[in-house]
């Protein structure tokens, strides 16, 4: 768990440095961190009933995200409509960091 914790800081800490670096370019940098989607490297844990119970226990929204969820959030990020948002990491998690 350390490497995998320093790991996401490291990615939030970069998001954040290169937004300041670059937002005066016209550059918007920000990043998704996505929750437990549902993909072939989930797949073990979903057919895990113990492991999935636990899992969808914790997830506010009750499910398993979908590679949808991520995916239109990168579209937004990528829109005019996020053209003012720069530094964000965004949790795309069902509410799981919310808790």
């Amino acid at each position: 768990m350390p490497a995998y914790t320093a790991s996401k800081h490291a990615v939030a800490g970069l998001t954040k440095l290169l937004a300041n670096e670059w937002a005066s370019r016209g550059i918007n940098v920000n990043a998704i961190a996505p929750g437990y989607i549902a993909t072939n490297n989930t797949q073990a844990l979903r057919e895990d009933p113990e492991r999935t119970r636990q899992i969808l226990e914790r997830i506010p929204a009750a499910r398993w995200g979908r590679p949808e969820d991520i995916g239109a959030t990168a579209a937004f990020l990528a829109s005019e409509g996020a053209a003012y948002i720069h530094g964000a990491v965004i949790s795309v998690d069902g509410g799981w960091m919310a808790r």
